[in-house]
Order: C-alpha cells, then sequence, then structure tokens
C-alpha cells in the first residue's frame, strides 16, 4: 500500500483554513514571478535613483488610525534606501511599531525621541543604523513619548522642537521620513513644522475620507504661521482590493479631488506587509517579490523622480 505524506498541519486548520493558505501562497508566488520577470525585462529595473538637491523631509501623517502610516513610512524609506538613498526614519508614535519593524531597540530606557523633544538631546544621540541595511537610519521612540504631548504645552517654541533639532543635526541625508501618530496633537504639529512635505496614506475603505478636512485645514494654519515651507506632496493610496467595487470608487474619488498628488501606484492588501514587523524587517526585504514590496518599489520610485518645486 502506497504512504501519502502531507505538510503537517498546526492544530486547529481546518479544510477551510487550508484553502485560504493555499490561495495566499499562490498569489504571492505568481507576484514573486512577476517581479523576477519584470527584472529580467529591458528597462525593467533602473540602477541609480536621482538625488534630491536638498533633504527632503516628509511628515507622513493622518490622524485616522490603520489607514497604514507607519507601514508606508518604513517601506518607502526601505525603498529608497535599496536604491542608493540615505534616509532617517524618525518614530513619532509612542507606540513604536515603525523602531519594531526597523529592529530599533526601544525599550523605556533607550534614548529616544522623547528626549530630543523634552531634554533637548542631540538627535545624533538617538539616531541608530538599521541592521543590513546600509543607508538606513532610525530615530526610535518608546512608551515615554505618550507623555510628551503634556510636557509640550508649558516650553518654549513647542511647536518648533523637532525643527530645532533638524537644524542642528549634521548627517548628510536625502530624506527624513516623520511616521506621525494617529492624532492631530502636538507630535503632528511638531512634524508638520520640521517638514518640507506632507504624504497623506488613505485606506481605499468606506470612511476614507473621513476626518481627511480636519487635517488639510490643520496643514494650512501651519503653512500660514508657522511654516510657510510646507505642502502637500503625496497621497498614497493604501489596503487596496481590487476585487471589490467600493476600492475603486474610493481611489476614483480620491484622483478626481486631489489629481497629480496622488501617486499612480496603489499598495494592495498583502499577507507580507502585515507579516513583516513581527520579524524587525520591512517588506522590502523580507519578501522582496510579494506584491506589497514591489507596490512600495514601484511608490518610493514615484517620489524619489518627482521634482519638488
Amino acid at each position: 500500500m502506497a504512504i501519502v505524506t502531507q505538510t503537517p498541519l498546526n492544530p486547529g486548520d481546518s479544510p477551510l483554513v487550508r484553502e485560504a493558505l493555499s490561495s495566499v501562497v499562490s498569489r504571492e508566488t505568481s507576484a514573486t514571478q512577476a517581479a523576477t520577470q519584470a527584472e529580467d525585462a529591458p528597462g525593467g529595473s533602473e540602477s541609480t535613483w536621482p538625488r534630491p538637491s536638498k533633504c527632503r523631509v516628509i511628515a507622513v501623517a493622518n490622524q485616522k488610525g490603520g489607514v497604514g502610516k507607519t507601514t508606508t513610512s518604513v517601506n518607502i524609506a526601505a525603498a529608497l534606501s535599496m536604491n542608493g538613498q540615505r534616509v532617517l526614519v524618525v518614530d513619532l508614535d509612542p507606540q513604536g511599531n515603525a523602531s519594531t519593524a526597523l529592529a530599533t531597540e526601544h525599550r523605556g530606557d533607550v534614548p529616544d525621541v522623547y528626549q530630543v523633544l523634552v531634554d533637548d538631546l542631540p538627535m545624533a544621540d538617538i539616531v541608530k543604523q538599521v541592521p543590513d541595511m546600509p543607508g538606513l537610519y532610525c530615530a526610535p521612540a518608546t512608551i515615554d513619548l505618550a507623555g510628551a504631548e503634556i510636557e509640550l504645552v508649558s516650553l518654549v517654541a513647542r511647536e518648533a522642537r523637532l525643527r530645532r533639532a533638524f537644524s542642528a543635526y549634521t548627517a548628510e541625508l536625502d530624506y527624513i521620513i516623520i511616521d506621525c501618530p494617529p492624532s492631530l496633537g502636538l507630535l503632528t504639529v511638531n512634524a508638520l513644522v520640521a517638514a518640507d512635505e506632507v504624504m497623506i496614506p488613505i485606506q481605499c475603505e468606506y470612511y476614507a475620507l473621513e476626518g481627511l478636512g480636519q487635517l488639510l485645514r490643520n496643514v494650512d494654519l501651519i503653512k500660514a504661521h508657522l511654516n510657510p515651507t510646507l505642502r502637500l506632496s503625496t497621497i498614497v493610496l493604501t489596503m487596496y482590493d481590487g476585487r471589490t467595487r467600493l476600492a475603486s470608487q474610493v481611489a476614483e474619488e480620491v484622483r478626481a479631488h486631489f489629481g497629480e498628488t496622488v501617486l499612480n501606484t496603489v499598495i494592495p492588501r498583502s499577507v507580507r506587509l502585515s507579516e513583516a514587523p513581527s520579524y524587525g524587517q520591512s517588506v522590502m526585504t523580507y519578501d522582496p517579490g510579494s506584491s506589497g514590496a514591489m507596490a512600495y518599489m514601484d511608490a518610493a520610485r514615484e517620489i524619489a523622480h518627482h521634482v519638488v518645486v
């Protein structure tokens, strides 16, 4: 009698679970094959991306949670660094998810952005090289940052503390990407005052534009009173599910309203995007051939080639 061997299953796996996992693997495998074909095709990849004439400081902001701010910050930064750019990710979210995804230590006793904002610690004292990623750096956030909103209130020039820290930081960089918390408090205000550009990730789902008007009003207020060079440069459509009519409707509505500010590339839903941070990696190194990694690579290419006026 023939012996049939099967792949061991986790306890509790049902036929439905197996079918779902099989579907996911096949989709990601197809994406990997597509990536290989793209690389083999003439002109499928570029050897170098243009460096900006001066460091571009980009705040990734949206007060709505769960829209992909951290995922976008980390993977755009990783993609840029993989193509010759020198990039610093500033984790301004007390949850520290960007620090986790970049394998940067952020325990409570580690010097972090909190000390930079509240205690005037030099930025150079907290910035760490991301492991195995030349040209990519991270300024971590710890849970202490949660108290910064209150402590900043009584400080002089509270809205410009981060900008002052950047101006004293002399490292040669092409990009600084600031991962903002899901709020419009003083941390986000500090990011917008310090930045030249705002990047807004918008989820391709119902309520996607909910609250966006308030963010744009805040950007206008900060531009008028605190940072006249600030501009909305980029909108990224995230969590796109091509199987649903809703996703395409949201994408059409956003493009109709914001025009060329919206990247041509949309970021799909991808299992690999969710898995990568648990391994202390961006999806760019965790699974470079996945649909999420390829989409973020294309998005980063658009940003790198975008001429800022």
